[in-house]
């Protein structure tokens, strides 16, 4: 979500966070909880955009990398002063076991491949190191990244696009993926890992707030409760920390 206009880039990639709101704010305080120590570790952000996150992560880390595809982010975020590497994510140019914890926030659904992807982060993580992963909840009633309609592209939040059948679905938002708990376990699948976290998560709205600031708080205060109740299985987004587990020893 951002005030700011779509970019060419934006049914391809998604828009970053251009500003830094509360929203970006309780994300960053779930990241940094989820981490523990590993905070104070060697960071990859797998996908790192113009480098809001990073730059906050390279605070405490020992070293804060950044992965960008696309070469105007990637150069806005080194502005910001941490080390950023072009490349994708389906082919992470960084050798196995490198990092404590990797960040993928937003960023799976627009990949090529996303279980390439997911193999990816999991071969680069240090055994017990950790991934923190922000991706589109299906359940959510609204397709936050517009879709198409005669080859024809269509900025904005569309309701009710992710609930048809999934082929409809997909012909109408080729371009970016959504998420159901079962397809983000199908991407784990048979991979060293354990679940440390999984849930779901509604959105801060801060345009609203900054539009509607009473009503906008109300909302999100009950958005937020609703968190913590089955209705959370609306929510904008999954939430999921994933670890890397340990090679078993041989007898």
């Amino acid at each position: 979500m951002t005030d700011h206009q779509p970019s060419s880039k934006a049914a391809l990639r998604g828009e970053p966070s251009y500003v830094w709101r509360a929203g970006q704010e309780r994300r960053l305080a779930m990241i940094r909880q989820a981490a523990g120590q590993r905070i104070e570790g060697k960071i990859l952000e797998d996908g790192c955009g113009v480098g809001s996150y990073l730059k906050r992560l390279d605070e405490q880390a020992a070293l804060a990398v950044g992965l960008e595809v696309e070469y105007d982010r990637a150069r806005e975020a080194h502005s910001k002063g941490p080390a950023v590497v072009g490349g994708v994510g389906e082919f992470l140019p960084f050798p196995p076991d490198t990092f404590d914890l990797l960040l993928s926030h937003e960023v799976l659904e627009h990949v090529q491949d996303d279980r390439q992807a997911a193999i990816e982060i999991i071969r680069v993580l240090k055994p017990g190191g950790r991934l923190i992963l922000f991706v589109p909840n299906r359940g959510y009633p609204f397709e936050t990244h517009g879709f198409y309609w005669k080859d024809v592209y269509h900025f904005g939040n569309i309701p009710l696009i992710n609930y048809l059948p999934r082929a409809w679905r997909d012909s109408l938002a080729p371009h970016v993926n959504v998420y159901t708990r079962h397809d983000l376990e199908n991407l784990f699948s048979r991979l060293p890992v354990q679940y440390i976290q999984r849930s779901v998560i509604f959105g801060a709205y801060d345009n609203i707030i900054a539009r509607f600031p009473c009503l906008g708080k109300v909302l999100r205060t009950i958005l937020h409760f609703l968190e913590k109740t089955p209705l959370r299985n609306l929510g904008l987004s999954h939430f999921w920390v994933v670890e890397k587990t340990y090679p078993a020893r041989k007898s």
